[in-house]
């Protein structure tokens, strides 16, 4: 058990059964409010592929270390706005968003479904990257199978650290969300998927 973040591929996203799990009434919602901005409807989201690890080609990571150091990276890095803006969605979406949905529809965690640009999200993780000096081509790029929670928990972090010190190494559980919030928006916009915690 635990908390995920996870891609959602077309299947799910258009399905209208909530109860196994699909999202049709959030993609339907969505879409009405970026018809009133006078956006296009999001409706190319890909197709789930096979799990091959290492591909890239689905998004899947566990929340395990606590949050405090990150939050209060945040505090320190960003605005109010800002953090909410980073911490404070259920769905991200690779979609230039200037202001983010509210759904009155429950998410896996709240009684409303929040929306968010990943486009937004990324320059968020990418000034809290470079304020770190997060390694960002040692870590795993691609997180298909828990790559990036495994290469944080099991010793690939502490012995990167070693080679590559900085702020991101004097704490790694820190480290470890700026990372996730990095690879998640950027799973998001390459592949045109959306990301939601469960």
């Amino acid at each position: 058990m635990g908390i995920y973040l996870v891609s959602v591929a077309a299947g799910e996203w258009f399905d209208e059964d909530e109860e196994e799990g699909g999202r049709g009434a959030v993609a339907s919602a969505l879409n009405e409010e970026l018809a009133r901005r006078g956006l296009a409807p999001y409706t190319s989201v890909p197709e789930a592929t096979g799990l091959v690890r290492g591909s890239g080609q689905s998004f899947e990571e566990k929340l395990i270390p606590p949050m405090d150091g990150f939050a209060a990276l945040c505090g320190r890095q960003l605005t109010p706005a800002e953090t909410e803006l980073l911490l404070g969605w259920s769905v991200l979406v690779p979609l230039p968003l200037d202001e983010e949905v509210r759904l009155p529809l429950e998410s896996a965690y709240t009684d409303e479904t929040v929306i968010v640009g990943a486009p937004e999200v990324l320059a968020l993780a990418e000034r809290l990257a470079a304020a770190t000096g997060l390694p960002v081509d040692a870590i795993p790029e691609a997180c298909d199978n828990l790559d990036l929670t495994m290469w944080f928990l099991e010793g690939e972090a502490e012995k990167t650290a070693a080679a590559r010190p900085g702020p991101w190494a004097e704490d790694l559980d820190t480290a470890f969300y700026v990372a996730l919030y990095l690879r998640a928006a950027q799973h998001s916009l390459r592949r045109g998927c959306p990301v939601t915690y469960c």
